[in-house]
């Protein structure tokens, strides 16, 4: 691992490309322990829906790239397109090199400016986390039929829209919509996979890249894991695709100005993954 250069240290996984063996030139993803959230009355609690990291949990990488590696198989068996080649240990995955989607600061040389370093895109079966806190005129859990959002990421992430994109040259209108289709296809097989085991997820976020060799292909890139969805259990869609029970289960608030939600059915990463693994 010393010989290997270190490429980005994210907020739950390191990227390194491999000097030499049979994957020489590919790149290693090491899943670690780092964990997302926000701190209440001075005790972090983890939240895959937050940009903060507040701590680590012991073993939550191996049992990430476990997960990650399932999803991804599954993707692979039906011909979808990711950067994955193999898990060769508990919390590493060996990938092919990809370009995560972005540009670079058209005019450097002005105080301020920055390069897009890479875009996530969020998909929302359901009304909650921050589209509720941006959207509170909308009925927490209502049905939003997989609505796709693209933000750029950072230490805080930002919500930009497709018309942005397109306009300031950072994806062409097609490009746009091959990501959001894949986006959406994605989103659709993973929603399925957990409604068999009787789970109900009600949003994640996928990031999306140019793999550097061939064409340079736009695929599904990073992970498929329990840092990137928000799972419930206990989901009943009313007559109208909205969730019945939203009323008891959403719990909102408001101080200062600030809004918060959380999800009385939301189940703890720990539980989810072990359905599956």
């Amino acid at each position: 691992m010393n010989e290997e250069k270190l490429l980005y240290r994210g907020k739950s996984k390191d990227v390194y490309e491999i000097a030499d063996g049979p994957h020489a030139g590919k790149y290693r993803l090491v899943f670690t322990d780092r964990a997302t959230g926000y701190m209440e009355n001075g005790k972090p609690v983890f939240d895959p829906g937050r940009d903060v990291v507040v701590g680590e949990i012991p073993g939550k990488g191996a049992i990430a790239c476990r997960f990650a590696t399932h999803f991804f198989k599954l993707l692979q068996a039906r011909g979808i397109p990711s950067h994955f080649i193999a898990s060769p240990a508990a919390n590493e995955m060996i990938v092919e090199p990809a370009v995560a989607l972005g540009m670079p600061a058209q005019a450097p040389e002005k105080e301020g400016a920055a390069p897009l370093l890479n875009l996530e895109f969020t998909w929302r079966n359901n009304a909650t986390g921050s589209f509720w806190r941006r959207y509170p005129f909308v009925m927490p859990c209502r049905n939003l039929n997989r609505v796709v959002e693209a933000w750029t990421k950072g230490d805080s992430d930002t919500l930009i829209t497709f018309e942005a994109l397109e306009a300031s040259g950072a994806l062409t209108r097609s490009e746009i919509g091959q990501c959001v289709a894949l986006v959406k296809e994605v989103a659709a097989i993973v929603s399925q996979e957990f409604a068999a085991k009787n789970l109900h997820v009600v949003d994640g976020k996928f990031e999306l890249g140019r793999l550097k060799t061939g064409s340079g292909k736009i695929v599904i890139i990073d992970e498929i894991s329990p840092d990137v969805l928000r799972v419930c259990s206990g989901y009943t869609p009313g007559a109208d695709g909205n969730c019945a029970v939203c009323r008891q289960c959403a719990v909102t608030g408001c101080a200062d100005g600030r809004r918060t939600i959380k999800n009385r059915r939301q189940v703890p990463a720990a539980e989810f993954t072990g359905v599956f693994l």
